[in-house]
C-alpha cells in the first residue's frame, strides 16, 4: 500500500505456499476448476514477454497460451501437469511459409511439476502431444514459425524466465 493511506494491510494467508492454497480451497467446498487453476504471474503477463512489451506480442502470447492448454486438455494432461506456460522471447529467427522466406516470432513452451514452488522439475509431456501444440501453434498464428520446448528445472532455472 502507499505509505500516505491509512489503512492497516492485512495478510493472513501470505505465508502459504500454492499447495496449501490449493488444499485450503478444497476444504472450503471450492469448484476443482477454481482450485487447479494454473498460477498466474504475480508481476503480470508482462514478464512472459521478454524485451520489449506491445499489445501484438501481448495477444501472440495469450493466442499461443491457449492453444498450448487446449492441446494439453485434448490430451489429458492439464491436472497432470503443476504449472505450463508459454514465452515469448525476444528473438525471431528465419523459415519458410508457402515456398518464401519469414522472419517471425519464437514461442517457448515451458511445463513443471512442484510441491510448493520452491524447486521445480520439467515435464516429459508426450512428443506427440508437443507435435500438435507446435503444429497448432505455428498453423493458427502465422507471425511464429518456431516452438522450442523448455527443459530445465529449478533450481537451476527459475519457473518464469523473468
Amino acid at each position: 500500500l502507499p505509505e500516505d493511506m491509512k489503512f492497516e494491510l492485512i495478510e493472513p494467508l501470505k505465508e502459504l505456499f500454492k499447495d496449501e492454497v490449493r488444499e485450503l480451497g478444497l476444504e472450503l467446498g471450492l469448484p476443482e476448476h477454481v482450485v487447479y487453476r494454473q498460477p498466474f504471474p504475480g508481476p503480470g503477463l508482462g514478464i512472459r514477454v521478454l524485451g520489449e512489451i506491445t499489445q501484438e506480442k501481448l495477444e501472440i502470447l495469450r493466442e499461443a497460451d491457449y492453444i498450448m492448454r487446449r492441446e494439453l486438455t485434448k490430451a489429458g494432461l492439464e491436472r497432470a501437469i503443476w504449472q505450463s506456460f508459454t514465452v515469448l522471447p525476444d528473438i525471431r529467427s528465419v523459415g519458410q511459409l508457402h515456398g518464401r522466406r519469414t522472419y517471425c516470432h519464437t514461442i517457448v513452451v515451458r511445463a513443471v511439476n512442484s510441491a510448493d514452488g520452491m524447486t521445480a522439475q520439467w515435464v516429459q509431456i508426450p512428443f506427440e502431444v508437443l507435435e500438435k501444440i507446435s503444429n497448432a501453434i505455428t498453423k493458427e498464428l502465422p507471425i511464429v514459425n518456431r516452438v522450442v520446448y523448455d527443459i530445465t528445472s529449478k533450481p537451476p532455472a527459475t519457473i518464469e524466465w523473468e
